[in-house]
């Protein structure tokens, strides 16, 4: 498999109420397969495993009612703050601040100037 290209689609996720039917659909339908991710404390989220990849491609996280289902793509940058930062300098309102989590990965997420949802997130130094 090869590397995702700076500034491409490169993640998903779905988060939702009803993860195991989530789970049990899109396997069901695309043959995925699901591992626990244990990087985030008090976050249950399972990470996504395509046919053919030889790592993650998305993820499911297990809301648990605390926010509306939804699916969202996610844009791999070199900088996420540089990117969060131009993007509210082209009129993006920034829903959630960069965070890392315990693996190293930084993500954030963004509102475009149509109102469509989205993230950017970058990967550890190697």
């Amino acid at each position: 498999m090869t590397v995702p290209a700076f500034n491409s689609v490169a993640w998903f996720e779905f988060g939702t109420d009803q993860p195991e039917k989530v789970k049990e659909f899109y396997g069901e339908l695309f043959d995925w397969q699901y591992v626990l991710n244990t990087n985030t404390p008090g976050v249950t989220y399972h990470s996504v495993m395509t046919p053919g990849a030889g790592q993650p491609t998305g993820g499911v996280w297990e809301s648990e009612g605390n926010f509306p289902n939804y699916a969202i793509f996610y844009v791999l940058v070199q900088d996420v703050a540089a990117t969060v930062e131009r993007g509210r300098e082209l009129g993006a309102e920034v829903l959630m601040e960069p965070v890392s989590d315990a693996a190293g990965f930084t993500f954030a997420r963004l509102e475009d100037t149509a109102g469509n949802h989205f993230g950017v997130f970058s990967v550890p130094a190697p």
